[in-house]
Formats: structure tokens, sequence, C-alpha cells
């Protein structure tokens, strides 16, 4: 259906949104931890993150109070499994990638979340 197709390609529309995936092929990450990396709003982020979750390249899961977003490893949908797949081949040159996988790597969750 073309309406599904739509909502993929709006999902890779937006740099951002790019960015967050490439983070999330590292390890599960809180909307905290991605706020702080993009130096965006949380709720421009967690926008963001609905986008990516319902084209169907994430899922999230509840750890406490906290909820975990990585990436949508057990998709049906070839099409998202066959992009991720992709990711490295078209953008992981790029700078911002870079530095994104570096401070993803080292966020620290409890510090920075608890406040």
């Amino acid at each position: 259906m073309i309406k599904d197709k739509t909502k993929i390609f709006k999902a890779l529309s937006d740099p951002n949104r790019l960015r967050i995936l490439k983070m999330l092929q590292v390890r599960p990450l809180y909307v905290c931890e991605l706020t702080d990396i993009l130096g965006l709003a949380a709720s421009t982020v967690s926008q963001h993150l609905s986008i990516l979750k319902e084209a169907g390249f994430i899922v999230e899961y509840h750890e406490g109070k906290w909820v975990n977003y990585k990436i949508n490893a057990a998709t049906e949908d070839k099409r998202i499994s066959s992009i991720v797949s992709q990711l490295d081949f078209w953008i992981s040159d790029e700078e911002s990638i870079i530095d994104d996988i570096k401070k993803a790597i080292k966020v620290d969750r409890f510090q920075l979340c608890s406040k």
C-alpha cells in the first residue's frame, strides 16, 4: 500500500531521524540520551521517535520508569530490514554520524537522565 511506503520515506527524510537510527544501531537509548546528543528539545526527539516507530524502524521497551528505544530487529517488513542494513553504505561517513556514535557509546544514562 502506498501509504505504508510513504511512512518509510517520511521517516528517512529528516537528518535527525537518520542520526537517531545510526545511534540506535550502536545500542538502545533513552529520550534524555538522544536529547543530549542531538541538542534538541525532548518534545522534538519524541516526535522523531514517534515517526520512526510508526514506520516500523524502531521499537520501545520499558525498564522501570524509563523507556528504551532500539532498532526493530524483529521486523517482518523486508523493506525496513533492508534499509537498516544499508545505512552504513549511505551515511556512515558523515561527520555528524561519526560524532553521534562516539557520544552514544560514552553517554552515561544514569547520570544524565536522573536529573
